[in-house]
């Protein structure tokens, strides 16, 4: 695990006048369905809280609107990835995710996000920390987060990064060039077991919900007993003040029984409303994460709500449509489309490694202003 970011307040170490006057070297990058700052970590300061205090000022935040930095006031496009050159054998990279709050200087280390893990490997061919092949250059990538192992295939004709591509994720409206991710060993990457309870179904705040993390601690419940039909529109959902206190009730009475400590400050876990799938995949979801409705779903959320479709006796499980065979494409659906999971079984039922396509692109390369 990485060392812990914590609330930035008034009076925390700032970058000197010539620091703030020179900016940081930085890509943005679009990352699946997220975007956000790709930084090399000998760029940024080495001080957490210096760290952090500069990430605050370069997204704009706290600030509904991040109208003074480069935040796009959602939480999808105010993420950061700092990205190292690894000493671990077998490893090309080191990753670590950073959530800058919207509206709180707030920055944890609390969770993944495979949506920006997209965009590692070919930051780190166009850095120089990993040298192209001709062709396709693979890159394994340790996610500092929960210490886990992700390889990218990286799409380097000649032995240059290319992002024109045929492939076509939902929630991004143009193709670009394809980037399968494969993660290995995720169960219980944050709560310590898939099932941090031991149970595949409880009962908390009244309501049946699965407790689950492979890869991304996730709170399972079925729309239905919410009161929703877990077909509305994330704007609808965020509207509904009475299911959003409702649905914080349960993620701060589950933290604890996850393993996670008191979440109201953390960004984990996510909560993910099911419902049967409507467009022919294996379930629907609606998520948020925790405080807005995701317009589509997290790369890793998703690994964990198609495991959750597997566990017999889960939430999930009577409503999802699991498919047969060692080898199962779990397309999880969501308010933009679908995301497809190929999740891959042992002779236990359980899943041995999960798979997903992604997409990036590189908007700008530069400096930025703290």
């Amino acid at each position: 695990m990485s060392e812990a970011s914590t609330p930035v307040l008034g009076g925390a170490p700032t970058f000197s006048t010539m620091s703030m006057q020179d900016g940081i070297r930085a890509m943005w990058m679009r990352g699946g369905t997220s975007k956000g700052g790709y930084f090399l970590k000998e760029d940024l300061p080495d001080d957490p809280v210096a760290r952090d205090a500069a990430l605050l000022g370069i997204m704009g935040s706290p600030d509904l609107r991040q109208i003074d930095g480069m935040g796009g006031a959602d939480p999808l496009t105010s993420k950061v990835a700092i990205v190292s050159k690894s000493k671990r054998a077998g490893v090309d990279v080191d990753y670590l995710f950073l959530q800058v709050f919207v509206d709180q200087a707030t920055v944890t280390d609390a969770q993944n996000c495979g949506n920006i893990l997209a965009g590692v490997g070919p930051f780190a061919v166009e850095r120089g920390l990993v040298k192209a092949q001709d062709g396709t250059t693979p890159i394994t990538i340790y996610m500092q987060n929960t210490g886990q192992i992700a390889m990218a295939q990286v799409q380097t004709p000649g032995g240059k990064v290319t992002y024109k591509g045929d492939a076509r994720i939902d929630g991004v409206p143009n193709t670009s060039a394809a980037i399968p991710i494969e993660f290995k060993d995720t169960a219980g990457s944050s709560c310590g077991a898939l099932l941090p309870t031991g149970n595949a179904q409880d009962m908390v705040e009244g309501v049946p919900v699965t407790m689950i993390d492979n890869g991304m601690p996730c709170v399972v419940m079925r729309a239905s007993d919410l009161g929703i039909s877990g077909q509305e529109d994330p704007d609808m959902l965020e509207g509904m003040d009475a299911f959003r206190a409702k649905l914080e009730a349960i993620r701060l009475s589950c933290g604890p029984l996850m393993n996670l400590g008191d979440v109201a400050q953390k960004s984990v876990p996510k909560m993910t409303m099911v419902s049967a799938p409507l467009n022919g995949g294996a379930i629907s979801t609606r998520t948020f994460i925790p405080h807005r409705c995701h317009k589509a779903i997290g790369v890793l959320g998703a690994v964990s709500v198609a495991t959750a479709c597997l566990v017999k006796g889960s939430t999930a499980y009577d409503l999802a449509a699991r498919g047969q065979g060692a080898s199962r494409n779990m397309s999880v659906e969501h308010p933009t489309g679908e995301l497809t999971v190929v999740a891959k079984l042992d002779a236990a039922a359980g899943i041995s490694s999960a798979a997903i396509l992604r997409t990036t692109r590189k908007l700008m390369d530069g400096r930025v202003f703290p």
